[in-house]
């Protein structure tokens, strides 16, 4: 047995069933161990888009998602899928080939220090040095990148290690043992949640990770606390309940802002900073609040609580509850505030403009997809819409990067989320210049048996850019492209394509698209005129008592 041998085994007893990537001259030894393993290898078109697949894949499983390149280029491109799993709080395990260790010390063809180079965007970056130290360094990965809060992992396999004999064998795999909080934090916190007239919860991505749904809307139903979720915390409570305040991140005020101006308490549920910073919720730092997390909270000025509940999330919301004592009931303010964001959801309903509203759009979607199917969201300014306008009922339906936010991860997710998920219907949200940043995997979902839907908000332009400039310069700059026609791509690469061409036509279109056997595109122009719409409605929201 050589070393990539061993390092297959130790994948195998980790449960790795899929590793995404590229095949290349340095890691041949590893892809030829893996030719006898259980572990299906996906080669992909981009090592970014392999990043993604290993992103989306741990995020939606818990388990770390694995991707492989090879040296120089090949792992500079995994990078931004490796840092966008890492600030999304997503397990995934990178490795890359490398020169041989006998040529690191002189100027190597396409050699980088590869341990130094994703040590910022990791959470540990190691090298295999010694053959006999693969087991560890396999099992101290996928520990750390599954520990709480998950992230990446980095493992260099020089290539002269490859191909060395080993002996070893894997580590036994345990489970992390749950880390329950005292007694005292949690009596404070039952404490201030009792005293409070007008709470408020705002939860994240942690209360998803650590399956804190039923007990998150047992608490919030019981104490009769109305509940806001971040982008990434979509689905914890469904969007039907009648506490539920939808999604809060738009980086201006909306409607839930004006809950957050009339509590007297915040109880911070699994929440994030890197989800929706403080700052723009608590910008004075003077609302009190209750941190409950499996981690103790970050610093910052405008995020200060009086008390943090560390431990299993589920379990110290069980505990407060047995404690509290509050009889009040939701606050009607807030419960006037839903009836209000729920008006404008169903507004758009029967809307038949052309160019489509990303309103409409995202009714559209809601409509045909169930409460199991899953949106993958890009990043742009359809992005804000999936968040203020596509509700869910189950966690992990939506999956929105809103850590690192990178474009181009909708469609390698889409892949990374059929193969988890075959028998879900899966859409990718994306506009078109994030579609044309990664539209390549396309190819690779028809040669693998993924069929999805993507589709594309399609404005001729990068739509969230030029928002942001109209709102502060009132003008726009360097945003505007061209397109190919989708419709013949989709066409040319054995796919299924379909172009909107009136306002009645996607729903239809819609439902058609997800029977399909292979992929398919749908190409929807965008009326865009709705996000200045939004901007200026919002700056004239007044949150009257």
């Amino acid at each position: 047995m050589n070393t990539a041998e061993l390092l297959v085994q130790c994948l195998e007893n980790e449960g790795v069933r899929y590793i995404f990537g590229l095949p290349g001259e340095e890691n041949m030894q590893f892809l030829e161990a893996l030719q006898s393993s259980s572990i299906q290898f996906v080669t992909t078109r981009h090592e970014q888009g392999a990043a993604f697949m290993a992103d989306v894949y741990g995020r939606l499983t818990g388990q770390a998602g694995v991707c492989l390149s090879t040296l120089g280029p090949g792992a500079t491109n995994l990078m931004t899928g490796v840092a966008d799993a890492n600030l999304d709080r997503a397990p995934l395990v990178a490795i890359t080939g490398q020169v041989g260790t006998d040529r690191m010390h002189v100027d190597a063809h396409q050699y980088l220090d590869l341990v130094a180079m994703f040590a910022p965007v990791t959470k540990w970056s190691t090298h295999i040095v010694r053959p006999s130290n693969t087991p560890e360094i396999v099992r101290k990965a996928f520990k750390i990148a599954q520990a709480e809060k998950p992230g990446a992992v980095h493992i260099e396999l020089p290539e002269n290690i490859a191909s060395m004999a080993a002996l070893g064998e894997p580590l036994r795999v345990t489970d992390n043992h749950d880390v329950f909080a005292s007694f005292s934090s949690i009596t404070q916190a039952a404490e201030l949640i009792s005293r409070a007239d007008n709470p408020l919860i705002l939860v994240g991505n942690g209360a998803i990770r650590c399956s804190a749904s039923a007990a998150l809307t047992e608490f919030a139903t019981r104490l009769n606390i109305p509940v806001a979720n971040t982008f990434m915390g979509k689905g914890v409570i469904p969007y039907t309940h009648p506490l539920a305040l939808w999604a809060v991140g738009l980086q201006q005020r909306d409607y839930i802002s004006c809950g957050f101006d009339r509590a007297d308490l915040v109880i911070a549920i699994g929440y994030d900073h890197i989800e929706y910073s403080p700052k723009k919720w608590n910008p004075m730092g003077d609302i009190p609040i209750v941190h409950i997390g499996r981690t103790a909270a970050e610093v910052d000025s405008s995020y200060i609580p009086q008390v943090e509940v560390v431990g299993d999330i589920s379990d110290s919301l069980q505990e407060i509850l047995s404690r509290a004592d509050r009889q009040g009931k939701a606050d009607p303010y807030a419960i006037q505030l839903r009836d209000d964001i729920r008006a404008e959801y169903t507004e758009y309903a029967h809307d038949t403009g052309y160019p489509v509203k990303p309103q409409k759009i995202i009714y559209d979607l809601r409509q045909v997809l169930g409460s199991e199917d899953i949106l993958i969201s890009d990043v742009g300014a359809h992005k804000m819409w999936v968040a203020r306008h596509y509700h869910c009922d189950r966690p992990n339906t939506c999956i929105i990067s809103n850590g690192f936010a990178a474009m181009g991860i909708a469609i390698p997710g889409a892949v990374a989320a059929k193969l988890v998920h075959p028998h879900r219907k899966v859409v990718a949200v994306t506009g078109d210049g994030g579609f044309m940043m990664n539209m390549q995997e396309l190819e690779t979902a028809l040669r693998i048996g993924t069929p999805f839907v993507t589709l594309i908000f399609n404005d001729g332009g990068y739509g969230l850019i030029e928002w942001k400039q109209q709102t502060h310069f009132n003008r726009s700059a360097f945003v505007r492209f061209g397109n190919p026609d989708f419709v013949r791509l989709a066409e040319s690469m054995g796919l299924k394509g379909y172009r909107v061409e009136a306002g009645d036509e996607l729903l239809p279109i819609l439902k058609t698209a997800l029977e399909q056997e292979v992929p398919a595109i749908i190409d929807c122009p965008v009326d865009y005129r709705e996000n200045m719409e939004l901007s200026q409605r919002v700056m004239q929201l007044s949150c009257a008592v």
